[in-house]
Order: structure tokens, then sequence, then C-alpha cells
């Protein structure tokens, strides 16, 4: 017996398996597009995900070594920082120049007293001179 199919030949098959196969074609197809779409997805996020990985990279080597620029709040300490430095320097010299008065008085209280002494002891003969006895 032999086969002959032709584009006038007749198939017979029943309903069932042509919805059958009809379901089938069609949940393989989604499955396909389903498939690829999630391919896709995950090539997106990949890609996104190497470009901030560079970024990343470029702001952890570079923002500790200041290529990328400093914070606000970064530039307004540092302002203060040198603020503070300068009034720091300022008080420093007057503490120094402090010392110097220090000694400076320590020396004129002694010269004070010396002349205070003096000025007793010529008081003293004056007195002497002034009774008479101004030998």
């Amino acid at each position: 017996m032999a086969l002959r199919i032709s584009d006038e030949a007749k198939v017979q098959m029943p309903m069932k398996t042509v919805a059958s196969l009809i379901a089938l074609v069609s949940i393989g197809t989604w499955a396909f597009f389903g498939i690829q779409e999630k391919l896709n997805t995950h090539s997106t996020q990949l890609e996104i995900m190497s470009k901030d990985l560079t970024l990343n990279s470029e702001f952890r080597i570079g923002w500790p070594r200041g290529l990328l620029g400093s914070l606000p709040a970064d530039s307004e300490q540092f302002m203060l920082i040198e603020e503070l430095y300068k009034q720091t320097d300022k008080l420093q010299e007057r503490v120094d120049g402090m010392l110097h008065n220090e000694v400076n008085i320590t020396a004129l209280s002694k010269a004070v007293e010396k002349l205070q002494d003096d000025v007793e002891k010529l008081k003293d003969k004056q007195r002497s001179f002034a009774n008479g006895n101004g030998h």
C-alpha cells in the first residue's frame, strides 16, 4: 500500500487532536517569547550593573584622592579649620607677648623695690641732717 501525499490530499483528524496541536504550538510560542523577554531583561540589567560598577570604581578611587571635588560641607569645614588656625596663631602670639611682659614686670618690680629702698635711705639721711647729726 503506497502513501500518496499531494497538495490536494485530504487528512482527517479528530477535533480534539487539532485543538491539542493548536494549544501546544501556542504554549510553545508563548514560552519562547517569555524566555526571550527574560533574556533581554537580564542582558539589560547586566549592562546597567556593568556601567554602575565602572562608575563606582572610578568614584571609589577618585573621591579619596580629591579628583572628584569635595562636598559643600567639607569645604565649609576646611574654611572653619583654617579660621581656627589663624585664631590659634593670634592667641599664641598674645601668650608669648604676655610671657615677655611677665619678665619685664618682674624686673621692674625689683627695680621699684630698690628705688623705694634707696628713697628710704635718702629720707633717713635727710632726717639725720635735719636733726643735726650730720656726721
